[in-house]
Order: C-alpha cells, then sequence, then structure tokens
C-alpha cells in the first residue's frame, strides 16, 4: 500500500538527522534574524553562486576555524562541549 503524504514527510524527517555527505547528518536551524542580516546573506549567496544554506555554512565554519586555530588543547575541549552542553 502507498505511503500517506504525512507517513512520507515523518520518514523524511526521520532521515534527514542521518542525511548529509559527511555522514554526520544534519539539525535543522530555525531562527528569526533582522533584514539586513537576511538580504546580505541573499546577497553574498548571489555573489559567490551559492545557497543561503552553502553560504551560511561557510561564513560559520570560517569563523569556528579562525576562533579555534590559535587555543591549546585544554581551551579546545573546553569551547568542543559548549555546543554538547547547549
Amino acid at each position: 500500500m502507498p505511503q500517506t503524504p504525512a507517513e512520507r514527510q515523518a520518514a523524511y524527517r526521520a532521515r534527514r538527522p542521518f542525511a548529509g555527505t559527511d555522514n554526520n547528518g544534519e539539525r535543522r536551524i530555525n531562527t528569526w534574524v533582522n533584514t539586513g542580516t537576511a538580504l546580505a546573506l541573499g546577497r553574498l549567496a548571489s555573489h559567490y553562486g551559492v545557497t543561503r544554506r552553502e553560504m551560511l555554512e561557510r561564513i560559520v565554519m570560517a569563523e569556528d576555524a579562525r576562533v579555534t586555530s590559535g587555543m591549546d588543547d585544554d581551551a579546545l575541549e573546553a569551547y568542543m562541549m559548549r555546543s554538547i552542553t547547549q
């Protein structure tokens, strides 16, 4: 018997945490930002020829790398643990 649209959507959502090219899954971020930020994200994405999602991922990962680049092992461990506790 074919699945209903609600069943297909539920199955899709159940797979998302395990999707992605790095086998580390994906997480949903749902937040409001001010209009200027949303427009700037759109402009940047268009400038680089990528999606807003890709642009946001690039920005966040670049800043994370910048912040962690000079950390010693203890500071890096403490920093990484913050994402687990929040």
